[in-house]
C-alpha cells in the first residue's frame, strides 16, 4: 500500500489511524480500484478533522461512512427487437442518509461495475452536502450498453431494470437521476414502469424528467454550467476571469456541451470536443449549434462534426486533447481520462485552471502535480456538483407542486454553485491549506455529514 502524504501537523495518532481503515477498505473491497482511489483521496484530506475535533473520531465516524448502508445487486433480463433474451446486472448503491434520501444517478455503461457504482455513490455523499440542500448520497446502473440499441430495445430493458429497483424507491427513501447513458428518454421510460407497477403517479421519485411531467428547466445545462461558474470562482481569486481565455473541453455529452455553451457566454474561446474516437481541434472556436446537431440531434460522432464544420476543425484520432495548449482545461468525460503525464504537459502549456466537470477524471497524481505548480484545480464533487444541485431544486418544485423558469433555476444554481467556492475556499484556509480546494471541499462536505451522523446516533 503506497502511503499517504499527510501535512507535518498531523498527529502521529491520526495518521495511523486514517491508514489503518483505509487498509481495511482494501481488505473488505478487493478488486475495486476506483472505489479505493475515491475513498484514499478523502481520507488522505480529514487526518486533520481527526485532530481538531475528538469528537468525530471518538464517535468512529469515519469507519461507519465508507461502508453503505445498502447494496442492491441484481439480474436485468430483456429481449431485443430480434427476440433474442439478454441479461445484464443492475447495481444501486444506498451510500448515507444522514442529511436526506439517498439522491444519485443511475449510469448505462459497459463499463459499469459494483466498484464503479461505490466510488461515485462516496463522492456523491460529500457533493450533495456541499449544496446545502437535505440530500444523501447514493448511485446506481447497470452495464447495459444503450448505444446502437433502438427506442424499443432501451424501453424493454428500462421497464426490466425499474420492475426489481421500484421496491427500493421513493420520494423520502431514494431518489434516482440520470448520469451517462440515461437521459430523459430513460428516465421517461423507469418512470413510466414505477408509475405503473406502483399506481402512483409520484413526481419527486426520479429526476430529470420531462418538462410536461415534473421536470425542471436547467436540468440539461447544470452540470456544466455550474462547472463553469466554479472555475468562474477560482479565478475570481486570482484577479482574472474566463473572459478572453482559451479552453480545452473533453468529452461531447452533456455536461461538455453545456460548458462550452457558459464559458462561451462569459467570452471564453473553447477549441476542443472529444468522444472515445479521438477529439477536434477548431481553431475559430467549437461551433455550439453543429455542435448540438451532430450529438444531440444525430447521435452521431465528433469526427462528424470535424467533416462538416470545414478547414478551422481538425479530428485527431490518436493522441490527447490534454496536447492542445489552453488558459482553462475542463475534463468533462470520465474517471481517470487526466494522467500525470497529460499534467505536466498541460502545465508546459500554462495552464492556469483545470476543473472537473465529470468525476474523478483527473487522477490522483496529476492533482498533486496541479497543485504543487500552483494551478487552481476544482475537485469534482465540488465543480460538477450543479448536476444534483438542480435534481434537488427539481425535487423542490415537485414537494410543493411549482414549475419555475430556466432563469429562476439558473438563477439559484449560480448562487448554490457560488457558495459551493466559499465554503471549499473557506475550510482550506481555515484548516491552513489556502487555495486547495480538494481539502477544502473534502473537509467541508463531510464535517457535514459527520455532524448529522453524530446527532442522530449510531445506525
Amino acid at each position: 500500500m503506497t502511503s499517504f502524504h499527510f501535512s507535518p501537523s498531523v498527529s502521529a495518532s491520526s495518521a495511523a489511524r486514517i491508514e489503518d481503515i483505509y487498509a481495511e477498505i482494501l481488505r473488505r473491497n478487493p478488486g475495486e480500484p476506483e472505489f479505493h482511489q475515491a475513498v484514499r483521496e478523502v481520507l488522505e484530506s480529514l487526518a486533520p478533522v481527526l485532530d481538531a475535533r475528538p469528537d468525530l473520531a471518538d464517535a468512529h465516524v469515519l469507519e461507519r461512512i465508507v461502508e453503505p448502508e445498502r447494496q442492491f445487486l441484481f439480474r436485468v433480463p430483456w429481449t431485443d427487437d430480434e427476440g433474442e433474451i439478454h441479461v445484464n446486472r443492475g447495481f444501486r448503491i444506498e451510500f448515507n442518509s444522514a442529511l436526506g434520501p439517498y439522491k444519485g444517478g443511475l449510469r448505462f455503461h459497459p463499463s459499469v461495475t459494483l466498484g464503479t457504482v461505490k466510488f461515485l455513490g462516496f463522492e456523491q455523499i460529500f457533493k450533495n452536502a456541499l449544496t446545502g440542500l437535505n440530500m444523501g448520497g447514493g448511485k446506481g446502473g447497470s452495464d447495459f450498453d444503450p448505444h446502437g440499441r433502438s427506442d424499443f430495445e432501451v424501453m424493454r430493458f428500462a421497464q426490466s431494470f425499474m420492475t426489481e429497483l421500484h421496491r427500493h424507491l421513493g420520494a423520502d427513501i431514494d431518489v434516482p437521476a440520470g448520469d451517462i447513458g440515461v437521459g430523459g428518454r430513460e428516465i421517461g421510460y423507469m418512470f413510466g414502469q414505477y408509475r405503473r407497477i406502483t399506481r402512483r403517479w409520484e413526481a419527486g421519485v426520479l429526476t430529470g424528467k420531462g418538462l410536461d411531467w415534473g421536470g425542471s428547466a436547467g436540468r440539461t445545462e447544470a452540470t456544466g454550467y455550474g462547472n463553469v461558474v466554479f472555475t468562474q470562482e477560482m479565478l475570481k481569486t486570482r484577479g482574472e476571469d474566463l473572459d478572453g481565455q482559451q479552453v480545452v473541453v473533453s468529452g461531447s455529452g452533456n455536461v461538455a456541451i453545456y460548458s462550452i455553451e457558459k464559458a462561451q457566454a462569459l467570452g471564453a474561446t473553447v477549441v476542443t470536443v472529444s468522444d472515445s474516437g479521438g477529439y477536434v481541434f477548431d481553431d475559430h472556436g467549437i461551433d455550439l449549434e453543429l455542435l448540438k446537431q451532430v450529438k444531440e440531434h444525430e447521435r452521431g460522432r465528433v469526427s462528424d462534426y470535424a467533416d462538416r464544420r470545414g478547414p478551422s476543425a481538425t479530428f485527431v484520432k490518436d493522441g490527447s486533447v490534454w496536447d492542445v495548449p489552453a488558459d482553462i482545461a475542463l475534463p468533462s468525460a470520465t474517471q481517470n481520462e487526466l494522467d500525470t503525464d497529460a499534467a505536466r504537459t498541460l502545465i508546459r502549456n500554462g495552464v492556469k485552471a483545470v476543473s472537473e466537470g465529470a468525476n474523478m477524471p483527473a487522477t490522483p497524481g496529476a492533482v498533486r502535480l496541479f497543485q504543487e505548480a500552483g494551478v487552481a484545480f476544482g475537485p469534482g464533487k465540488a465543480a460538477n456538483a450543479g448536476g444534483v444541485a438542480t435534481s434537488g431544486l427539481e425535487m423542490r418544485q415537485n414537494a410543493g407542486r411549482e414549475t419555475w423558469t430556466f432563469e429562476q433555476v439558473e438563477g439559484e444554481l449560480t448562487r448554490i454553485m457560488q457558495s459551493i467556492h466559499q465554503t471549499c475556499f473557506e475550510t482550506a484556509e481555515h484548516y491552513g491549506t489556502p487555495g486547495d480546494y480538494v481539502t477544502g471541499a473534502n473537509i467541508a462536505g463531510f464535517e457535514r455529514v459527520a455532524d448529522a451522523m453524530v446527532a442522530q446516533g449510531v445506525i
